[in-house]
């Protein structure tokens, strides 16, 4: 077993030096999630991998405020994010981008998130996220709209995961297959 390691021996980036760093080309779309606590989370996650940006939609909360801030633990200041009031619009701004946008949806013709035949997000093909609400999941217009969906492979009596868990699993995923094409971030 060895020490436990002290922050200051972490080598973590200051604010100023992860937003000049290199990013992961995936940006994480939050439709209309009520928590400010799963918002949070979703910054923290987005920090510890380096996503590009979080797209804050309809009645997802914003930074800064108290609750976010209380998960996020400063995320909210290094991750770059923008507010957009229709999910719809967000989405069909990051088409106009070039960017394939995937709902993270239980739907017909889902992708299972383990597929080899799962998009990648590289520097030709930039990948954007879709994560719904805690109760209703991804809007079906955002669903109709998206280049796709993928579904997170559940095995037990329950149908869904918490918003900020998905959210986890689907950016580490994204993360492994980006670095496993070239060299990590």
């Amino acid at each position: 077993m060895g020490r436990k390691l002290k922050v200051t021996e972490m080598g973590r980036l200051s604010v100023e030096e992860f937003r000049r760093a290199e990013k992961m080309p995936l940006t994480v779309v939050l439709d209309n999630v009520r928590s400010m606590y799963n918002v949070g989370s979703v910054f923290r996650t987005s920090d510890a991998y380096r996503v590009e940006r979080i797209v804050l939609c309809g009645i997802t909360g914003r930074p800064p405020h108290p609750e976010i801030h209380k998960t996020a633990l400063g995320a909210e200041d290094s991750v770059a994010w923008t507010y957009c009031a229709d999910t719809l619009d967000a989405v069909r701004r990051l088409q106009q981008e070039g960017v394939k946008v995937l709902a993270v949806e239980q739907a017909e013709g889902s992708i299972d998130l383990s597929q080899p035949q799962l998009p990648t997000p590289s520097a030709q093909q930039k990948i954007a996220v879709v994560l719904g609400n805690e109760v209703k999941g991804v809007q079906q217009q955002v669903v109709d709209l998206c280049d796709g969906c993928l579904e997170l492979p559940q095995f037990g009596t329950k149908h869904s995961l918490n918003v900020a868990t998905t959210a986890g699993i689907v950016i580490w995923e994204m993360f492994k297959r980006h670095t496993a094409t070239r060299r990590p971030l």
